[in-house]
C-alpha cells in the first residue's frame, strides 16, 4: 500500500464549499442545544501528552450532557472500568476534547470541540444525580466549535435500521471475550453481565 501525501489529497478531494466551512460555529446555538437535549449518547475523544488518542462512549438519559451556556457543557462521569484514559489525557495533555453526539433515529450528528477541565465539587456532583446516584466527577468543556455532520455515514451503515441489527448471541459474552484474552476471572454469560450492568449504572 502506498501512503498518500498532502498533495495527493488535494488531487483526490475538491475544496469544501463555503457553506461547509461556514457551518462550524464558535458556540452552541439553539439548534445544537436542542440536539444535545435529545441525545442519550456521545463519543468523547481526547489526546494525551505523548500523542496517543482515546475515544470513549458516554451515555445517559437524553440531555445527560448539560448545556450551561453557549460556550460551556457539563458532562457527568458515571460508573465504568476505572481506566480513566480520557481524564488522564485531559489533566496531563492539552485538555482539548472532541464530542460527537447521536440521537437515535436521526442520521445527522453533532460535533463539539473545546477544552476540558475536571471537577469533583460535592454540590456540582449532587446537582447531576442520575440513576439514583451522583456522578464521580464532572467534565466541564469550554466550547470553541460546534457543527452538524451530514447523515451519509449513518445512512450507509443503516445504524438505526432494525433489519441491520444483529442478535447479541452471535458473539460470546464480553466476560468470555476478556477471559479468553487475559485468562483472568471466570467467564460469565451475557445475561449475568447485563444484570450486573443494571445494578452499576
Amino acid at each position: 500500500m502506498t501512503d498518500l501525501g498532502a498533495s495527493d489529497l488535494a488531487t483526490i478531494y475538491p475544496q469544501p464549499s463555503p457553506r461547509v466551512i461556514a457551518k462550524a460555529r464558535p458556540e452552541i446555538d439553539a439548534h445544537a442545544r436542542n440536539f444535545i437535549a435529545m441525545s442519550p449518547f456521545c463519543v468523547l475523544a481526547t489526546s494525551g501528552s505523548d500523542g496517543s488518542v482515546d475515544a470513549s462512549p458516554r451515555g445517559g438519559n437524553p440531555g445527560f450532557v448539560h448545556v450551561v451556556g453557549p460556550n460551556k457543557l457539563l458532562l457527568p462521569d458515571r460508573s465504568g472500568n476505572n481506566r480513566i484514559d480520557s481524564f488522564k489525557n485531559i489533566v496531563e495533555g492539552s485538555g482539548f476534547v472532541q464530542l460527537i453526539f447521536f440521537v437515535p433515529g436521526i442520521d445527522e450528528t453533532l460535533r463539539v470541540g473545546g477544552r476540558g477541565r475536571l471537577s469533583a465539587e460535592p454540590e456540582l456532583l449532587e446537582s447531576m444525580e442520575e440513576f439514583g446516584k451522583p456522578p464521580r466527577a464532572v467534565l466541564s468543556i469550554g466550547v470553541h466549535e460546534a457543527y452538524f455532520h451530514c447523515g451519509k455515514a449513518l445512512m450507509r451503515s443503516k445504524l438505526w435500521s432494525r433489519e441491520a441489527q444483529v442478535e447479541r448471541a452471535v458473539l460470546p459474552s464480553i466476560s468470555q471475550v476478556i477471559h479468553d484474552q487475559t485468562k483472568l476471572g471466570e467467564p460469565e454469560s451475557q445475561a449475568v453481565v447485563e444484570a450486573r450492568y443494571r445494578t452499576q449504572l
